[in-house]
Order: C-alpha cells, then sequence, then structure tokens
C-alpha cells in the first residue's frame, strides 16, 4: 500500500532551447504583477453576438461574429464595473467542488488497498506472492497512464462536464468487480479500470477548475483537487480499521468505493460547462450565461472578448492534434509540465511515502495504518495552508519554496542517520524531517504542479498538454516505486535521500528560471503573453 499511497500527486532537465537567455517565458520579469493588457471598456454589439435558436453554430462563426478587433483587444482601458455585488468564489465553488469528488476517489482508491491487501492475498489465493501483490496496487498506475492518454481527445469533443459523467463508468464499474472478485483475475481487472477511471480525472478536473473558476481564486480553487485526494486517503484508512478483526471487510471497502462515483455522475449533471469551451463549440449564449452565474455580469463582455480573440489566433475547433504539441508554443509548455512531473517524482515524494512506516516504526508506531494517517493528516494539513496561499504568494513562488523546505528535509534526515548520536535524537530527527517533507510537498509541490500546468496551456491544446504530462507522471511514479527498495538496498537510505535532496534543489532552481507566474491573470492574458503571434503583433506596434 505504501507503494500505493505514493502515487499521491504529484531527472535533471536542460534543452539548449530553453537557457534562460533564450526562451521568451524567461523574457518576463520574475516576481511581477502583469497588469491586465485586454481591454476591458469594448460593449459587443447585440447584433455581433446574436446566436441562432438552435445554438448548433460551428465554432469559427464565433471569429466572424467578433469581428477583428484584435487591436483593441491588446489596449489597456479603464474596467467600469457595475454596481452589483461580487460574491467572489462562492457561486463556483459548488460546481469545483462537485469536480473534486473525482479527486476523493483517487485518494480512497490509494488507500483501499493498504490495510486489506493481506486479507485480499489470502482469500484469493496468491498469499506470499509478493510480486501479484505487487501487481494488484501496480496495474492501477497502468490504467491510469492509459486514460490520461486518452482524455485529452475525449475532453475536446465533449467538454469537461460530460467526460467527467463519463468516466464514473469505469470508476463505478471498476469498484464493483474488485468487491465482488473470486479470482486474482477479476481482481486485477477491477483495480485496472478504477486506474483507467483515475487517470482521466487527475487531467480533467485541474482543467475543468481552472476554466470555471474566477481569475482572482483560481489558484485556491485549485488547491481543492489537493484537499479532495488527502480526504479519500484518511476516509479510507479510516474505513480500513475493522479489516484488522473481519478478513472479508475489504469487499464492503471497495463496494463503498462506488458510492462516490453515483453522487459524482448525478452532481455534474447540474454543474456548469467549461465557457472557454461552449464558445469554442459556438454556444456563445450559454458561455455568456455561465460567466455571468459564476464570475458576474460585469465579467461578460471582458471575458467574451478575449475567448474569442484566442480562438481567432489559436484555431476554433474542437478536435486539436497531438501533432500540436510539437509545435511553438505548445512544445514548450508540454515539455516543462512532464520535466515539472519527472522533477517531482525524482525530488523523492513515493520513496518517502513509502519509508515513512518503516521511520515510524523506529519510535514505536508499529501500525503501518496508523502511520500512513499521520502521514495523511500532515499532507491535509499542508494542502490547507496551500489553500490559504496559493492566491496571495504566487505559484511559482510556493513551488519555489516548497521544494526548498524539502530538499531541508531530507538533508536533515541523512544528517540524523550519518552522524554518530543519541538513538532517540536520531529518531526524532527523522520523524521531523519526514514530516516536515510532507507538510511542504503539499504545500507548493503537490497542488502546484497539477495547476500551474493547465494555466501555461492554450486552450486549444490544454486537455493534451495535461494529458501527455500526467502520463510522465505515471510512467516515473511507477519507476521510482519499482526501485526505490532497490536502491536503499544497495546504497543505503543516506545517499538515496541525499539525492532527493539535490533534485528538490534542482527543481527550485528551475522553478525559478523557467516558470512564469500566472497568479491575478486570466487564462487569455497567459496565453496571449505567451503566443509568438500575440507578442509579434506588440512588436509591430
Amino acid at each position: 500500500m505504501q507503494r500505493a499511497l505514493a502515487t499521491h500527486p504529484l531527472q535533471c532537465f536542460s534543452t539548449p532551447q530553453f537557457s534562460p537567455k533564450h526562451h521568451y517565458f524567461h523574457s518576463l520579469p520574475r516576481n511581477k504583477q502583469y497588469p491586465l493588457t485586454l481591454s476591458t471598456s469594448f460593449s459587443l454589439s447585440r447584433e455581433l453576438l446574436k446566436v441562432s435558436d438552435s445554438n448548433k453554430q460551428q465554432p469559427q462563426d464565433v471569429n466572424s461574429e467578433i469581428g477583428d478587433d484584435e487591436d483593441e483587444l491588446l489596449q489597456e482601458k479603464d474596467f467600469a464595473v457595475d454596481d452589483g455585488v461580487d460574491l467572489g468564489w462562492l457561486p463556483a465553488f459548488p460546481h469545483v467542488l462537485t469536480a473534486s469528488m473525482s479527486n476523493f476517489l483517487f485518494g480512497y482508491h490509494i488507500g483501499v488497498m493498504n490495510g486489506p491487501i493481506v486479507s485480499i492475498a489470502k482469500e484469493l489465493g496468491f498469499e506470499g506472492n509478493s510480486f501479484l501483490e505487487g501487481l494488484v496496487v501496480s496495474i492501477f498506475i497502468g490504467g491510469s497512464f492509459i486514460g490520461s492518454i486518452a482524455c485529452g481527445s475525449v475532453v475536446d469533443k465533449l467538454g469537461c462536464r460530460r467526460t467527467i459523467q463519463i468516466d464514473t463508468v469505469p470508476l463505478i464499474l471498476g469498484a464493483i468487480v474488485s468487491a465482488q472478485a473470486q479470482s486474482i483475475e477479476e481482481m486485477l481487472l477491477g483495480r485496472f479500470l478504477v486506474g483507467l477511471g483515475i487517470g482521466v480525472n487527475t487531467v480533467l478536473v485541474p482543467v475543468y477548475i481552472s476554466e470555471v473558476a474566477p481569475t482572482k481564486y483560481r489558484g485556491s480553487l485549485g488547491t481543492l483537487c489537493q484537499i479532495g485526494t488527502c480526504i479519500g486517503i484518511i476516509a479510507s484508512l479510516c474505513l480500513a480499521i475493522p479489516s484488522e478483526n473481519d478478513p472479508h471487510w475489504w469487499r464492503t471497502m471497495l463496494y463503498i468505493a462506488s458510492v462516490p462515483g453515483f453522487i459524482l455522475a448525478l452532481g455534474m449533471q447540474f454543474c456548469v460547462e467549461s465557457p472557454r469551451w461552449l464558445c469554442k463549440a459556438g454556444r456563445l449564449n450559454e458561455a455568456k450565461n455561465v460567466i455571468e452565474n459564476l464570475w458576474g455580469s460585469s465579467e461578460v463582455d471582458k471575458a467574451i472578448k478575449e475567448f474569442a480573440s484566442v480562438i481567432k489566433s489559436d484555431g476554433g475547433d474542437l478536435d486539436s492534434s497531438w501533432l500540436e504539441l510539437l509545435e511553438e508554443p505548445h512544445s514548450r509548455v508540454a515539455t516543462i509540465g512532464g520535466a515539472l512531473f519527472v522533477l517531482q517524482q525524482f525530488a523523492g515524494i513515493n520513496g518517502v511515502l513509502y519509508f515513512s512506516s518503516l521511520t515510524f516504526k523506529d519510535v514505536g508506531i508499529s501500525s503501518s495504518a496508523l502511520a500512513s494517517l499521520y502521514v495523511g493528516l500532515t499532507n491535509f494539513a499542508g494542502a490547507l495552508c496551500a489553500l490559504y496561499l496559493m492566491d496571495k504568494q504566487g505559484r511559482q513562488r510556493l513551488l519555489i519554496g516548497s521544494y526548498a523546505g524539502m530538499a531541508l528535509s531530507m538533508f536533515l534526515i541523512v544528517y540524523a542517520i550519518s552522524f554518530p548520536m543519541d538513538g532517540e535524537i536520531s529518531n526524532n530527527l527523522s520523524i521531523l524531517g519526514t514530516i516536515l517533507y510532507i507538510f511542504t510537498f503539499a504545500v507548493g509541490a503537490g497542488p502546484v504542479t497539477g495547476l500551474i500546468i493547465p494555466e501555461l496551456s492554450s486552450s486549444r491544446t490544454r486537455g493534451k498538454i495535461m494529458g501527455f504530462s500526467f502520463c510522465v507522471h505515471w510512467v516515473f511514479n511507477f519507476l521510482v516505486g519499482l526501485f526505490f527498495l532497490e536502491l536503499v538496498e544497495k546504497f543505503g537510505v543516506a545517499p538515496v535521500y541525499g539525492s532527493f535532496g539535490a533534485v528538490s534543489l534542482l527543481a527550485a532552481a528551475f522553478a525559478y528560471f523557467f516558470i512564469v507566474e500566472t497568479k491575478g491573470r486570466s487564462l487569455e492574458e497567459i496565453e496571449m503573453s505567451l503566443n509568438p503571434k500575440f507578442q509579434g503583433k506588440r512588436s509591430s506596434e
């Protein structure tokens, strides 16, 4: 289970074209709040925004209706706010909370195998077979990898809301198949189906939240993904307590896992679709209604103008190609997204979570479930801090501080192991380092990584870039989990943890040089600032 727990999110990366002196991401000053650069004072005429009653016009009609006013969009204007009451994050919260139920399921399925795996192995006839026990856990990652690949194309065609609903099918079916399994083959099939659904949702939910959340609160609402995962882990660990006395309790736990899937499918029926996807689909009236209800009536004209300008520049069809990730600016964002997940995994989150139960045993906490619960609570506390800090301190600062704290934690554990001192002091330092590492990960490296990738991605390729990034995540998640114990046995804990600390410092440097601050900027503003087409237009003015 500890290996499964390590799937929670979230190599040295350096290429010539990404030199800090040359890439255009770096051309923007760091740690600076960028003023709004899009026109916000022009009202769209009713004639230009008129759509047919059927709402079935093609996406390219958006461009013809809006007109050629990109010059106006790139001028700074005063923005007149109406007298309506600003409800802030509240209107979007129910929609975000419902979507975050997917992350609760993610966390639940991470933790559900922790206690019962021994009972499952005994009842299904593979007790003592470490390979099959590991396969029951790791096939979940294989399914997640495939789900992440498939997600990008499906969401382009169907939109976020409908895709989330469809994705509940493998989540519900997989839980039920696992719960009633009478053989190892049925258990593996159920776990694979669950992984398939989780792979889709880990990509899709951050995209959905980033596109429906108000700009000012996008970071805080995006942190609900991490909080949902933490609550799911804690819930599964608490529900696993009866399994110590009831060898068949694991079936009940897996049946319970199907319930949130039904709730999610029903709840998303009452949630809004992404206004950006609606605009691309030519459903302008629906997009305007969503914006008015979630962001306020004063944001409608401004947002539609921004959406239309981006669609006109980047293409308005609903089916982007994977080959587009090889083109600028998509290739840079995809590479940065993949690199962030590689660094996240090589910074050691898998290994620390895997080894944490043994660390807790050294101080007398012999129950692996109890040790995992402490880890889950620490993770939850860090996620709550991230919720508060994300839109105050910004993504880049949190990411740098998080990795710096993780490095310090690793070096503290290395010091406790490498230098002779009283046994109790050494154990306490190890516990402190482990708790500090998990906490600092949950404050930045965990939630920011999944949030900033869709923020940097273009509207056209956001789903596919997230899919690619999470595929990288699952691959390196699996590899680190697979080889961690072998590395510890061959080199010892101190050298391995020391390398985790070194990678954490590298990740902090990477965030400093390559991550653009996105706090307080709309997704369209970010895309325009990174798109060479808009940059070229600015330079020619």
